[in-house]
């Protein structure tokens, strides 16, 4: 059981002293690049990616891809449905956000007359990213606009429609927003039953950001639904496209392509996305399905039975792939042609990365943290760096994130809070000054996913993370874009199996996922595991 923290406790007896920021030594170029960049010789230009483009990454200090970069980029130009499981800080974002806006800047880019109409057309297509969270909605669309031409003008359009922004009045290049939030949009009242249409045929690329987030939990019905609209527009295309002989088409699919959402096919199969993920999406990934013809389940046969119209890029820095049920077994089912693209260290232990554990106890806790966030600032050191420090302090609930800061604060430590509870603005505000500021950063696991804060020199677990998930995007807010990091996991008597088995996984190269569940607990896991050993014993006979 993890520890209280004392919120009213009296602060320690030793006097503080004054702290400096001070970053933590960057290591040597070699050693910065290792398992991050690309070989030499791989550049963006021999990715096939564009010299406008090229020029843009640069401004940016892009200057040379990432492994993970350098083996997605390819493939989505080439317009394969990838899959990116990468380990937190490899460059997922501009991986998949690079070969899109390159495809963006040659369908604008001038043509031949023959080539007027194809452009037209393409000039128009949407670029959908689905991210979990409005703070990450709003990320995608700072890295995207950071990509300048030489005027200074972004190369693309991009919008977010998440939290209190609406749909943009000029349509963008790349909308970027939360299955509710888009899901809000393409169900409001519309009388003529044309915007959801035009949407939906318009969007050629889906970005899933944080997939395994997003097909698992309280987002997957959301996703199912506009899984199952993408489809649905795939098949009218396809059967517009085909010939009677390849593809039967139905008396409810002679309008000519027109999406008409208030058809009971539709409706039905959406109200289906209460029920499991994995019930939902297996009907129409077995063989029955393929050569099934009735009205209401034949559009929801495997999507290469139809001409394809969208391409499909998911991203996520944990995708464990053992269990039908898992992120990874699903995707494996539905897109059983994707390319996938497997970082070094996924669900593994970062060699740039360095541990420290450190057993508390009540009495110890206090001190122990205090200790860790001053290594932090060393203060036995009189000079400054010119790039401040950051720390960021993970607990389990808002209470005990609470506690924590109050903690610091009582011994002169001024921190940033980030946790759920707060408001958006008080977040963003918080999250803007410890980028701008440094110092730290105390909060829950709504601050362990997918930001990206740059010079993260020291990552702290007052509280040890619970699922080998959490763990894992925790621990990769440092150490990320080849630099290096510290980790220090505090962690309880209560805690100490479920420590060993991470640590034993990390000194023989296995994966982390397969210490501990990713929906319970591994502390669960282990009494379970003891009550079948003990029923396994042989009962003494009284």
């Amino acid at each position: 059981m993890n520890l209280i923290w004392p919120s009213s406790s009296p602060p320690p007896p030793r006097r503080p002293r004054p702290f400096h920021a001070l970053s933590t030594p960057s290591p040597s170029p070699g050693a910065a690049e290792v398992g991050f960049f690309a070989e030499e010789g791989v550049s963006w230009e021999s990715l096939g990616v564009s010299e406008r483009l090229r020029r843009a990454l640069e401004g940016a200090a892009l200057r040379r891809p990432s492994l993970v970069q350098a083996a997605c980029i390819p493939c989505i130009l080439k317009g394969s449905d990838v899959i990116i499981a990468a380990e937190t800080g490899s460059g997922k974002t501009h991986g998949y956000l690079v070969p899109l806006i390159d495809k963006l800047c040659a369908a604008s880019a001038p043509r031949e007359v023959a080539d007027v109409f194809e452009r037209t057309s393409r000039s128009n297509d949407i670029f959908l990213v689905l991210c979990p969270n409005v703070m990450l909605c709003e990320q995608v669309v700072q890295m995207a606009n950071s990509l300048l031409d030489e005027s200074g003008e972004s190369l693309v359009r991009v919008a977010a429609v998440c939290g209190q922004k609406g749909w943009p009045v000029i349509q963008p290049n790349i909308l970027v927003s939360t299955p509710a939030a888009l899901l809000n949009y393409l169900f409001e009242f519309d009388p003529e039953k044309k915007r959801r249409e035009s949407f939906l045929r318009s969007v050629k690329f889906v970005v899933f950001d944080e997939a395994d987030m997003l097909l698992c939990g309280s987002f997957q019905n959301q996703i199912i639904r506009l899984i199952n609209m993408f489809r649905f527009d795939e098949k009218l295309v396809s059967k517009m496209e085909s010939s009677a002989e390849d593809v039967s088409v139905d008396e409810n699919d002679k309008n000519h392509g027109e999406l008409n959402f208030e058809d009971n096919e539709l409706n039905s199969d959406c109200e289906d996305a209460e029920a499991d993920l994995e019930d939902a999406l297996e009907n129409f990934a077995t063989e029955e399905n393929k050569v099934e013809t009735t009205s209401v389940r034949d559009w929801r046969r495997v999507r290469k039975v139809y001409k394809r119209s969208k391409q499909y890029l998911f991203v996520a820095a944990t995708l464990p792939q053992s269990g039908k049920k898992t992120a990874g077994g699903v995707l494996k089912r539905m897109f059983p042609d994707a390319i996938w693209v497997s970082g070094s260290y996924l669900h593994r232990h970062n060699p740039r990365l360095e541990q420290r554990w450190i057993e508390v106890t009540a009495d110890t806790q206090v001190d122990a943290l205090l200790d860790a966030v001053k290594h932090s600032y060393n203060a036995e050191h009189n000079e400054f760096s010119t790039s401040p420090s950051r720390t960021m302090v993970f607990s389990n609930t808002v209470d005990a994130a609470q506690s924590v800061a109050k903690i610091l604060q009582r011994v002169g430590i001024q921190c940033f809070l980030y946790h759920r509870e707060s408001s958006l603005e008080e977040r963003a505000y918080n999250l803007q000054a410890f980028r701008e500021n440094g110092g730290v950063l105390v909060c829950t696991d709504a601050a362990a996913r997918g930001l990206d804060i740059p010079n993260i020199s020291h990552v702290i677990q007052a509280e040890f993370a619970t699922s080998a998930v959490d763990f894992l995007h925790r621990v990769g807010r440092t150490a990320r874009a080849g630099h290096s990091g510290i980790v220090t996991s505090l962690y309880t008597k209560a805690n100490r199996d479920l420590v060993n088995a991470v640590r034993e996984a990390e000194e023989l190269g296995r994966p982390v996922e397969q210490a501990f569940s990713r929906k319970r607990s591994f502390r669960n896991k282990l009494k379970k595991k003891g009550r079948s050993k003990a029923e396994d014993k042989p009962k003494v006979p009284t």
